[in-house]
């Protein structure tokens, strides 16, 4: 079950010509829309779906530096910057609130990997901090500690969150009042090419010519390079996923255990997850660059809830060569939709309990999950894609962009447009991966 979204006043129909053409419309398509649509650049958004209906309304709404990658932080305090002018910015108030973020441990194995974390943004202008026990119970107070007192945790109070089923339709809609055309139900299938470079998008409704394009498809990134010989590592993961009833919490802080998360929504309930646990629904692609995954798994042994079913035989069944009149994978699967795994979210439920027995009282009115696209290094693919002048990546946020969404969107117009960037992009090219 997909949580519910406010409408988009979309486009029935499409140009025949724009600058820019934006494929996919999840936070990091539409943040870039209406970037550029502030910036007086004509862009038309295509997606093949809904408007923000997968990862980007899906996931659990941190707003966080803490745990990033050194090179990824910069990009982590430009969205702050961006998250914190979005009202003013778009009108809307989309829930996001500095409320901090905390990372427990269980063990001194895991307060030593905050530690190292903490040693390699130490160069950075970030706030966070190692917690003892009794610093935990001061900031959180009524929690037992679940398997015994915690060895410590990081906090960072900077951090906080943005409610995912608000954001992405807001921003839409900011981004046609100010110029953009959305389109939903619209599958890009391929790209035009003209002198050695792209000039248009191909769509089962019809031809787009354009100067540039965007790919911002998220899990659907990789099939649609690999139909143009462009090889992405990207891998799909399960995130299960919980809303409450509103309820007394014991904070307002987003709290992250090894085995449990909650955070505090705008209507007054609580999304909560295993943490500790994801889905690895088995597909072909996990058979054919799963070795490349293997040193970002060493020591997560517990973290992959691997299953082989309906999902291998369903990827098998979709195509993975196609040309411009179709149909595409993307036109099979509108939305993709896999179900919440009521075991773990059972797990969730009877750790976030142990720990603070407040949540006993948690009334769940919803249960949904996300698919996730997971680089080998949980970076973003972002730049100009190899061998292909006029198609920019925007890709790959490995279950973290959200966060980020908004300053990932700037940075794919400034990439676009020839701007400077609002940050380095050299982290995130896709040659790294060759």
């Amino acid at each position: 079950m997909a949580p519910a979204l406010p409408p988009v006043n979309t486009a029935e129909t499409f140009p025949a010509k724009t600058s820019v053409a934006i494929i996919g419309a999840g936070i990091v398509g539409l943040s870039a829309a209406l970037t550029l649509a502030e910036r007086g650049v004509p862009v038309v958004v295509l997606e093949k779906g809904r408007v923000g209906a997968e990862q980007s309304s899906r996931n659990l709404g941190w707003v966080r530096k803490m745990g990033r990658a050194a090179p990824d932080v910069p990009m982590s305090l430009a969205a702050d910057r961006l998250w914190a002018e979005m009202p003013e910015r778009i009108g809307v108030d989309v829930g996001y609130r500095q409320t901090g973020i905390m990372y427990l441990a269980r063990t001194e194995a895991e307060m030593d990997m905050h530690r190292q974390w903490l040693k390699t943004v130490e160069q950075l202008p970030l706030d966070s901090r190692l917690l003892s026990n009794r610093a935990i119970g001061d900031l959180v107070p009524g929690g037992k500690g679940g398997k015994g007192d915690w060895a410590g945790g990081i906090y960072t109070p900077s951090d906080g969150r943005a409610e995912p089923t608000l954001a992405p339709s807001a921003i839409a809609n900011a981004a046609i009042a100010k110029g953009a055309v959305i389109v939903e139900n619209c599958a890009v299938r391929t790209l035009a090419t003209a002198g050695g470079r792209v000039s248009g998008v191909v769509t089962e409704r019809g031809e787009i010519r354009c100067e540039e394009a965007l790919l911002a498809g998220g899990l659907w990134s990789r099939k649609f390079l690999g139909n143009l010989g462009i090889s992405l590592p990207t891998l799909p993961l399960i995130s299960s996923v919980i809303r409450t009833e509103p309820m007394d919490g014991p904070t307002e802080i987003a709290v992250g255990g090894p085995d449990f998360s909650f955070r505090k929504r705008h209507d007054g309930g609580y999304t909560i997850t295993q943490r500790g646990a994801l889905g690895a629904p088995l597909m072909l692609d996990h058979l054919l660059i799963g070795l490349r995954y293997l040193p970002m798994l060493r020591g997560q042994r517990g973290l992959l809830r691997i299953r082989l079913g309906r999902d291998f035989v369903n990827d098998f069944r979709l195509p993975r060569r196609w040309g411009a009149k179709g149909p595409s994978p993307f036109e099979h699967v509108r939305t993709m939709d896999p179900d919440a795994d009521a075991a773990i979210n059972a797990e969730a439920m009877r750790n976030i309990t142990a720990a603070w027995p407040a949540f006993s009282n948690a009334v769940i009115a919803e249960v949904w999950a996300g698919m996730m696209d997971i680089t080998p290094d949980s970076l973003p693919v972002m730049g100009a894609a190899p061998k292909l002048p006029g198609l920019t990546l925007a890709t790959g946020f490995s279950g973290h962009g959200f966060g980020t969404g908004p300053a990932a969107g700037a940075l794919a117009a400034d990439l676009v447009t020839g701007a400077p960037p609002i940050v380095d992009p050299a982290p995130y090219r896709l040659e790294r991966f060759s």
